[in-house]
């Protein structure tokens, strides 16, 4: 069996998408499945290329832990911006089905997102005369609606357009949340091509018995309490609310790390430096094979969503690397994403949006030593049902049905 894989984000970029991809695909080898990964150069978020990479025209290629990776030209720019990204997208999109003309498969997946991914995909479907899969991580362009205040509401309008018509058209929508599945039957689509496959953990890798001591050690954190933002520092995730208030944490010896980039990484340090604060370190983005240490280290785990309707249909990826560290949740986050946490009792929620909840709860965990422990055993119990290996089989599963 083959399977051309069309991601524009993919190792060594960390973000959620491309490690999705790339343990999903692993997976897939160890079954006899040769798999082909068209994506971007690194670039993700810092718009950057990374080092020992170049944007050329020609398709460059490497072979991954067994994964065949094709890079493609795209026009790159930073994760900021709705315009320019879509420049971006669209130039992957175009780059990723002329080169994936020339490469033989049996099933075409494509991944949002974005959906200008999809659109390569239902394209090359139509050519190659397969069928093709579009896997469903994020409701775009709803969710830009979300994040900004774009004044062409026809523009937005019209890609939702396409969107339900990509929808219709693929023979097989994995989406990573119930909620989205939901959202997509209300819409017309038929509820009997759309398969839950969630977001999960790499238990191999996120190991709770890591020794971190050496790293709190040098960020000076050996007295402290932890509190971790790790990820996209982006419009969606209401950063800039807990950063402006930090200065209301009377604990002195609570300390909150930031780690990653993104489109308001700079406002947020800023912000701390107008504010003068004592209380918080900005780290920039560390390989994924480097972030368990850094999940180590902390506490707990701060994961964030604006107060947003849209945002009750997602679920933040870092529920799973939290808890698969041992990390007692503070999640900002409704709907889907707060039912999986406290069925499995590994954190409390506060109301997104509000930092008194948020402070208050925080207060909680760290003042019921006893609450803290029984939270850090049940975050096990999560992990393991959200496991990664497993995940990946499921969907192969239905990827095999369709021949």
């Amino acid at each position: 069996m083959k399977i051309l894989f069309l991601t524009d984000n993919f190792p060594p970029e960390v973000n959620a998408p491309a490690t999705r991809t790339f343990e999903h695909c692993k997976e897939w080898i160890k079954e006899g499945v040769e798999v082909t990964v068209i994506t971007c150069n690194p670039n993700f978020p810092q718009g950057k290329v990374y080092d020992g990479y170049k944007n050329r025209f020609l398709p460059q290629k490497e072979v991954v832990e067994g994964i065949n990776v094709i890079r493609v030209w795209s026009y790159i720019t930073k994760n900021e911006g709705f315009f320019k990204r879509t420049i971006d997208y669209i130039s992957y999109s175009l780059s990723a089905f002329i080169v994936g003309l020339f490469e033989k498969t049996d099933l075409i997946v494509a991944t949002s997102p974005q959906f200008f991914t999809a659109i390569s995909g239902f394209w090359l479907a139509f050519f190659k005369r397969k069928k093709w899969i579009f896997e469903l991580r994020d409701l775009w362009p709803d969710s830009i609606r979300s994040v900004t205040s774009m004044s062409n509401q026809w523009i937005l309008n019209l890609l939702e357009k396409i969107e339900l018509r990509l929808y219709k058209n693929a023979n097989l929508i994995i989406a990573v949340t119930d909620a989205f599945k939901s959202n997509l039957i209300n819409r017309g689509i038929d509820a009997e091509k759309i398969v839950v496959v969630t977001n999960g953990c790499n238990l191999e890798l996120f190991d709770p018995q890591v020794d971190a001591s050496e790293l709190r050690n040098k960020l000076n954190l050996n007295d402290k309490i932890v509190v971790s933002y790790i990820g996209t520092h982006g419009l969606a995730h209401d950063l800039e609310l807990y950063v402006s208030n930090l200065d209301k944490i009377e604990n002195s010896k609570v300390e909150f790390l930031f780690i990653g980039d993104g489109a308001n990484k700079k406002l947020l340090v800023q912000k701390a430096e107008e504010l003068n604060l004592k209380n918080v370190q900005f780290l920039d983005p560390v390989p994924k094979t480097e972030i368990v240490k850094y999940w180590a280290l902390a506490d707990f785990a701060l994961i964030p969503l604006k107060r947003d309707d849209t945002f009750k249909t997602v679920i933040p990826s870092k529920i799973f690397e939290a808890a698969a560290m041992g990390k007692p949740i503070l999640l900002g986050v409704d709907g889907q994403a707060r039912e999986i946490m406290e069925e499995h009792d590994a954190g409390l929620y506060f109301e997104p949006g509000n930092f008194d909840d948020f402070s208050l709860k925080l207060n909680r965990l760290i003042d019921n030593l006893e609450l803290k422990d029984q939270i850090k055993n049940n975050c096990s119990y999560l992990a393991k049902a959200y496991d990664r290996k497993n995940l990946a089989k499921q969907m192969l599963k239905e990827l095999k049905e369709l021949l």
